[in-house]
C-alpha cells in the first residue's frame, strides 16, 4: 500500500550537544523499515521527473521501488550503473536543489526522501554483499585521469566498465580529492570514500597517488611518452582565495582550505596527530556555503567555545545547504548575518623574533550591511552602512570566500586554454578542451561547485572519450 504522508520519514541524527564534541557522522540513516516506508511514498510517476534532475540520471523510480519491495541488492545495482560513488552521493549531494525539487510529491508536501533512499542501499550493500564487481574485458586502450575527486572518479568509472585501461593520477598521497580533504568525517566517513575507491580499483583502475601532473610529469608526455589516448582534467579548485584586507597574514588565519585539510585529511583533531592546528577559543569564519559550515562546525569539534559565521548577506541567500545550516545552528554556531569584515586585528609577541608583521589574531572588524538592488545573478546586492563598524574577539579567522583551480597543469600543457580567471575551458557536453584528446569537467572547469555536478561532467566526458576513440555512442 501506498504511502500518502505528506511528509518524510525522519532521519534519525545524533544528538546535538553530544556530536558537538565527536567527529562521529551526524546522520545515522535509515533502518530498512523506515527506507521501505519511504519507498512507499513514491508515486513511479509516468514522466519520471526526478530524473530530469539527477545530473548522473539514475533511474530513481526503478531503485526506489526496489526499495518498496525490500530488494536492497537489486536497487543497488540499478544505481550503480549510472552512479560510481553512490555511498557519497546520498551523504552530500544537494538534492533538495536536484531531483528531489522535481519530486511531485513535493507539491503538496515532501517530496521523497531520494537522497537519504540512496545512501541507506548503498550501505546496506557496503554492509552485506563481499562479491567483487566482475572486472570488465579489457580493450587495450589507456586512458589518464588526472584528480581522484568525485568527476575524476566518475569518468574513470565509467571508462573502465567500458573496459578501457585507466589510470587516475592524485596530487596527494590518498586518493579522494575533495571527499577526503574537503568534507569533515562527521558529513562522510573516509571509510566510505575509500570503500568506493576500492570498488573502481576491483573494476581494473589504477590509483597513483602523490603525482602532481605538472611537476611530477605533463600531460604532453604521459600523451606521448607513456602511452595514453586520451586524458580527463578532473584537477578541482584547490588554490584559495582571500579578501586581500589588512591583518590576513597574522598567525591564526587560515584559508578553509588548509584547515579542514588538516583536519580531515590530516586528523589533526586526534591526540595521535602529528599534524599542528591552532586550537582556537573563538573563532570567525568568513563565508557562507558549504565549506564555511564545515570549517565552523570542525571547529566547535576542536573544542572552540564560540563560533561565528560571517556572511555579508541575509539567511535567505546563504549558499550552504538547509540541513548542514540547521545542524550547524543546532549545534550552536552564531551566524552574524549582513556583515563584511574589513580588517583582521592583531598583536606582535615581542618575544617572538620572527617577522614583527607577523602577530597574532585578536579580533575581526567588520562593518554591517544592508541589501540593495539585485546583481547580475539575481540576487540583492550587499551594501554597506556608514559608520557600524564593530569588533568581534576571535582568536581565528578561516576564509572559506572560495576557491580557483591550480595554474600548474595550465602552465605545462600546450596549447590549453583557459578563462580569465583560471578555469579550464571545455565544451559543455562533453568536456573537450582546446587539446585534442584532452577532455576536463568538475571544479577544474566550473569554478568550485557540487559534487554531484562534477560526476555529471565526469561521465558526460567519459562518453565522449569512449565516442571519439571506439566511434560508439
Amino acid at each position: 500500500m501506498a504511502n500518502m504522508s505528506p511528509k518524510k520519514n525522519e532521519m534519525p541524527t545524533q544528538a546535538p550537544d553530544v556530536r558537538r564534541h565527536n567527529f562521529l557522522e551526524v546522520a545515522l540513516g535509515y533502518t530498512p523499515e523506515q527506507a521501505i516506508d519511504e519507498a512507499k511514498r513514491c508515486l513511479n510517476c509516468k514522466n519520471k521527473p526526478c530524473v530530469g534532475g539527477c545530473p548522473v540520471k539514475i533511474y530513481i523510480p526503478d531503485f526506489i521501488a526496489k526499495v518498496a519491495e525490500g530488494e536492497f541488492e537489486e536497487a543497488y545495482q540499478i544505481i550503480a550503473k549510472q552512479s560510481s560513488l553512490p555511498a557519497v552521493c546520498g551523504r552530500v549531494c544537494p538534492q533538495e536543489k536536484q531531483c528531489e525539487s522535481k519530486c511531485v510529491r513535493g507539491i503538496k508536501g515532501e517530496p521523497v526522501a531520494i537522497g537519504r533512499l540512496e545512501r541507506f542501499v548503498a550501505d546496506w550493500h557496503n554492509e552485506n554483499v563481499i562479491d567483487a564487481p566482475k572486472k570488465p574485458e579489457s580493450n587495450g586502450i589507456k586512458v589518464a585521469v588526472i584528480g581522484s575527486g568525485p568527476s575524476g572518479l566518475t569518468c574513470a568509472g565509467d571508462l573502465a566498465k567500458r573496459g578501457y585501461d585507466v589510470t587516475v593520477f592524485e596530487a596527494l598521497h590518498v586518493a579522494g580529492g575533495v571527499l577526503v580533504y574537503g568534507i569533515p568525517e562527521f558529513r562522510l566517513p573516509k571509510a566510505i570514500v575509500a570503500k568506493e575507491v576500492e570498488t573502481l580499483k576491483q573494476l581494473g583502475v589504477k590509483i597513483e597517488t602523490n603525482m602532481v601532473i605538472g611537476k611530477v610529469l605533463s600531460i604532453d608526455e604521459l600523451m606521448s611518452e607513456y602511452g595514453f589516448k586520451a586524458v580527463f582534467i578532473g584537477s578541482g579548485a584547490g588554490l584559495p582565495k582571500f579578501m586581500n584586507i589588512p591583518g590576513e597574514q597574522l598567525k591564526g588565519v587560515y584559508s578553509a582550505n588548509e584547515f579542514l585539510t588538516r583536519v580531515n585529511l590530516m586528523k589533526a583533531y586526534k591526540e595521535t596527530s602529528d599534524t599542528p592546528i591552532m586550537k582556537a577559543k573563538k573563532v570567525a569564519v568568513v563565508g557562507g556555503g558549504n565549506v564555511a559550515m564545515d570549517a565552523a562546525r570542525s571547529a566547535l569539534r576542536l573544542g572552540a567555545d564560540e563560533v561565528y559565521i560571517v556572511y555579508r548577506r541575509s539567511m535567505d541567500e546563504i549558499p550552504a545547504r538547509k540541513e548542514e545550516v540547521e545542524h550547524a545552528e543546532e549545534e550552536g554556531v552564531d551566524f552574524r548575518l549582513l556583515n563584511n569584515p574589513v580588517e583582521i586585528l592583531g598583536y606582535h609577541n615581542p618575544d617572538d623574533r620572527r617577522d614583527p608583521k607577523n602577530g597574532f589574531v585578536t579580533g575581526i572588524k567588520c562593518i554591517k550591511m544592508e541589501l540593495g538592488e539585485p546583481d547580475e545573478r539575481g540576487r540583492r546586492r550587499p551594501v554597506e552602512i556608514p559608520d557600524s563598524e564593530f569588533v568581534l574577539d576571535v582568536d581565528c579567522v578561516i576564509m572559506a570566500i572560495g576557491t580557483s583551480p591550480n595554474p600548474l597543469i595550465k602552465s605545462t600543457t600546450k596549447g590549453l586554454e583557459t578563462k580569465e580567471w583560471g578555469g579550464i575551458i571545455a565544451e559543455e557536453e562533453t568536456g573537450l578542451t582546446s587539446r585534442e584528446f584532452v577532455y576536463a569537467g568538475g571544479d577544474a572547469v566550473t569554478g568550485a561547485a557540487t559534487v554531484i555536478l562534477a560526476m555529471g561532467a565526469g561521465k558526460n566526458a567519459a562518453e565522449a572519450i569512449h565516442e571519439k576513440l571506439c566511434g560508439e555512442k
